[in-house]
C-alpha cells in the first residue's frame, strides 16, 4: 500500500537492462511469494520496506499482474528472506480451516497499530478480512497507500479519520466505508480511546 522511492520491478538498480522475466505462470509465482510472506509473518508493507522496493511491487506481483525479472524477484526475496531455489520449491498448502476462536487470529501487525488477520495462510485466496486496532492518534503513515483492488469495512469502537483521496471523514461507530484502493488512502485515529474496526480487502494486499 505504501508509495516509496525505488527502482520498478523489472529494474535491478544498477544502470544495466533488465533481465528476462522468470519462467512460469505469473499468477503461481505470485500466490507463491503471498505464501512465502505470509509464512514469514510479514505484511506487504513490511516486506516493501525490508525489499527496498515499493509496496505496489509487491501487489502486483503478488496478484498475478507482473512477471518479474530474476534480479527483481530475488530483490524482494531478500525481504523475506529466502533463497530462489528453496521460494520455487516451497509448496504452500490451502488453508482449509472455517471457523477461527478470536486467539487464532493470525498478527500480522503489532504496536499502535494492531492488525489481526483471519486465516493463518491466504494462499489461493483472493479476500482478506482484518481486526485493526489503532491506538489513539496512531495512523497509516503520511505517505497515502495505493495498491489494486477494494476495500471496505465498518467502525467498531472509537473514531477514526479516512482520508481517499480530496476526500476525508471522520467515521465512529457503525460507520462503514468502501473505495477503490487505486485511490490513495490513509487512516487516522482521533479522539482518546482507542479505534477498532473490521476491514475486508479484496485481493489481500497486507
Amino acid at each position: 500500500m505504501r508509495n516509496t522511492s525505488s527502482p520498478p520491478a523489472g529494474d535491478t538498480g544498477h544502470g544495466h537492462a533488465p533481465d528476462p522475466g522468470i519462467d512460469g505462470d505469473a499468477i503461481e509465482v505470485g500466490h507463491r511469494l503471498r505464501a512465502a510472506r505470509e509464512a514469514a509473518g510479514l505484511s506487504q508493507r513490511a516486506l516493501a520496506r525490508r525489499a527496498g522496493v515499493t509496496n505496489s511491487t509487491i501487489s502486483l506481483i503478488e496478484s498475478g499482474k507482473t512477471n518479474p525479472s530474476v534480479g527483481a524477484l530475488k530483490r524482494v526475496l531478500d525481504g523475506i528472506p529466502i533463497g530462489l531455489s528453496e521460494f520455487f520449491a516451497f509448496q504452500p498448502q490451502t488453508e482449509r480451516q472455517v471457523f477461527f476462536a478470536a486467539e487464532e487470529l493470525k498478527q500480522i501487525g503489532k504496536g499502535r497499530l494492531s492488525l489481526r488477520q483471519v486465516g493463518n495462510d491466504l494462499f489461493g485466496r483472493t479476500l482478506q478480512i482484518l481486526h485493526e486496532t489503532y491506538a489513539p492518534g496512531a495512523d497509516t503513515g503520511r505517505v497515502m497507500y495505493e495498491h489494486d483492488g477494494e476495500e471496505g469495512g465498518i467502525v467498531i469502537s472509537g473514531r477514526i479519520e479516512i482520508t481517499v483521496g480530496s476526500e476525508r471523514k471522520i467515521l465512529g461507530p457503525g460507520d462503514a466505508y468502501l473505495f477503490d484502493s487505486r485511490r490513495p488512502h490513509r487512516f487516522r485515529a482521533v479522539g482518546p480511546d482507542p479505534c477498532v474496526l473490521i476491514s475486508a480487502c479484496t485481493p489481500p494486499s497486507f
